[in-house]
């Protein structure tokens, strides 16, 4: 965060606060006082200015009461009076008229005015005053000078009757410059008295922004996760007693950050070392959170699936909704299985919820089911095949043996044939049996091969002149490999079965004239051993399934020929059990060739002899 710039800071917003209440508090009484000051000083202006016009009209009222002869005339009298008001009077009386009752201007103290004298005025102030018998006034500005004046009629009674008016003229420019003064002097003192506020709002100011900018500071450091440093509190004031708050937030975040660091390092190391994939979502379903194994079972980045919807990232959005999830439904099967590879995963939902009871989000547990679904849908398979294989002997004999029953035993062309067969349905199925008794005991824990040293080449020759000896139709036999000793330790009698298997099912599927070819192969630690046919081949797509149980290619023709479909199954254990491998190779209408390696311990070459 940048810091404050002092235009922006609380500090002058301080000053300029107290500032525009000192200057508002100035302006209201400096505007009340000046208007009263005003009035005050125009009312003492006029006073002063009635109380002498009024003298001056009482004068000449007394000089219309006194006896005079010829050389003395009221007139010059009246003159005499102006002459003598005009020369006591100070500068703002400009001029002071006597006019008779007829409108007669009679003298003024005027002289650079004295052509008026003799002359009648239209003076509406000297009407109303001569008809009315009262004092009349007004102010007006002088249109010559611009200066404001205050025009005075006052009348001059003798006896209750009117004799003239005294009209009177003076100058208001003194009472208005005096308040020029005083608000020049008012607005000095309102700056002065700004810059004084100024400098003390300024020092103010600062013993409440430093506790507030400490505090700032302190805000900042906990925002970088600093709580170690703590606020310097000046006083027991609210502010002070603000920062000793503040320290125990820090504090009391510093104890609680502490905790929850401690459980995230907890929750961390329990989904880092989970082997289930978790995701967490918000209340809206966009995942907040998922481990590493989801990651890897999904497929997505860390980077990727955040902030994606659930629904999206499970590519569930078509059958499942967002309150579907929230309702926590049975757990949802993903089938993220492609054309060469089955991957399945299972995933269960419970719901966050708050302390209110609302749903606040999402948490997935992944588990990767790929195997166990392979094995259900194989033991469901292999239940199914065992129930065919059982059933098929079964049904064959009990129609055979209803048949007999029937009387078909006393015909003595029928009853050999219908036994020979409900015999060899039933030697099927002892086969079947003892070759799932079989597969039974290498699938269990106890299975232990019989293992010793045998001389592989010498093996291999006596099983396949067991078969050349044996055999009922016309196949060549082609030994392919040299008589020197290989010597393995093996358990005779598994190697022997898993030969018979696969010599068997060679000798099946060969033609009428074919060859069966048997080879040995030294391949470094191991020694690789296959047995090629010129039957009618595997079809490509089908020939990793050929060791699986109850698989064939031909079913038809293999139930015809005896088989139960677990010779190679058998043949895969037992070379498991070797420690070594089991494959097939074949061409549609060439042949089958089936590979299987075998371990050669040359750092027990000693114990062969």
């Amino acid at each position: 965060m940048k810091k404050v710039g002092f235009f922006q800071s609380i500090h002058l917003k301080f000053v300029l606060i107290y500032m525009l209440l000192i200057l508002t508090a100035m302006q209201i009484i400096g505007v009340y006082f000046v208007k009263q000051l005003e009035d005050k000083l125009v009312k003492n202006f006029q006073y002063s200015i009635t109380k002498r016009v009024d003298l001056l009209a009482y004068n000449l009222g007394q000089e219309f009461t006194k006896e005079r002869d010829k050389t003395d005339s009221i007139d010059v009298a009246i003159k005499k009076l102006m002459m003598e008001f005009s020369s006591n009077s100070k500068d703002e009386v400009k001029e002071v008229r006597f006019i008779d009752e007829n409108s007669r201007v009679v003298a003024t103290s005027d002289q650079a005015n004295s052509g008026i004298e003799g002359k009648k005025t239209t003076e509406p102030l000297v009407k109303r005053t001569l008809i009315s018998g009262a004092e009349d006034e007004r102010v007006e500005v002088d249109p010559t000078t611009g200066q404001r004046m205050y025009v005075k009629a006052v009348p001059v009674k003798v006896d209750g009757k009117t004799k003239g008016v005294v009209y009177s003229i003076a100058s208001m420019e003194d009472v208005y410059t005096q308040m020029k003064d005083i608000n020049q002097i008012f607005a000095t003192g309102t700056v002065i008295a700004l810059m004084v506020t100024a400098v003390l709002v300024f020092f103010l100011a600062q013993t409440i922004t430093r506790p507030i900018s400490e505090m700032r500071k302190q805000a900042l450091e906990m925002a970088k996760g600093n709580f170690s440093r703590k606020v310097k509190v000046y006083g027991f004031d609210e502010i002070g007693q603000l920062a000793v708050a503040f320290n125990n937030l820090s504090k009391k975040l510093q104890q609680a950050r502490s905790s929850t660091e401690s459980e995230r390092r907890k929750l961390t190391s329990v989904l880092s070392h989970m082997t289930d994939g978790v995701i967490a979502t918000d209340r809206n379903g966009y995942i907040i959170l998922l481990n590493d194994p989801a990651e890897k079972m999904l497929n997505v980045s860390r980077e990727t699936a955040l902030d994606q919807p659930i629904l999206e990232i499970l590519g569930i959005q078509d059958e499942y909704t967002l309150d579907n999830l929230f309702e926590e439904p049975d757990s949802v099967l993903l089938d993220f299985s492609t054309r060469d590879e089955t991957y399945m995963l299972r995933a269960s939902f419970s719901v966050i919820q708050k302390e209110t009871g609302k749903a606040n989000g999402l948490i997935a547990v992944l588990y990767d089911v790929t195997e166990q679904e392979q094995i259900n849908g194989e033991r469901r398979e292999f239940v199914a095949n065992v129930s065919h294989e059982l059933r098929t002997p079964l049904t064959t004999m009990r129609s055979y043996l209803e048949a007999l029953s029937d009387g078909a035993w006393k015909d003595p062309n029928i009853a050999p044939n219908f036994l020979t067969v409900a015999q060899d349905e039933t030697e099927r199925m002892i086969r079947l049996v003892n070759d799932l008794l079989q597969l039974s005991k290498m699938d269990s824990t106890e299975y232990v091969l019989m293992k010793d040293w045998v001389d592989f080449t010498e093996f291999f020759n006596n099983i396949i002149d067991r078969f050349e000896m044996s055999k009922d139709q016309n196949v060549n036999f082609k030994r392919a490999f040299s008589k020197k000793e290989r010597f393995l330790k093996i358990d005779e009698d598994k190697l022997t079965q898993v030969l018979y298997n696969i010599i068997s099912n060679a000798l099946k599927y060969s033609p009428e004239g074919g060859t069966v070819t048997y080879r040995l192969r030294d391949r470094g630690d191991l020694l690789e051993v296959s047995i090629s046919d010129q039957g009618m081949g595997i079809p490509k797509e089908n020939v990793d399934k050929i060791f699986d149980r109850f698989y064939r290619v031909d079913k038809a023709r293999s139930r015809k020929l005896g088989g139960t479909g677990l010779g190679l199954a058998i043949a895969k254990e037992m070379i498991q059990a070797h420690g070594g491998k089991i494959w097939a190779k074949s061409e549609e209408g060439k042949g089958t060739t089936i590979y299987f390696t075998l371990l050669i311990d040359k750092e027990n070459e000693d114990e062969w002899e």
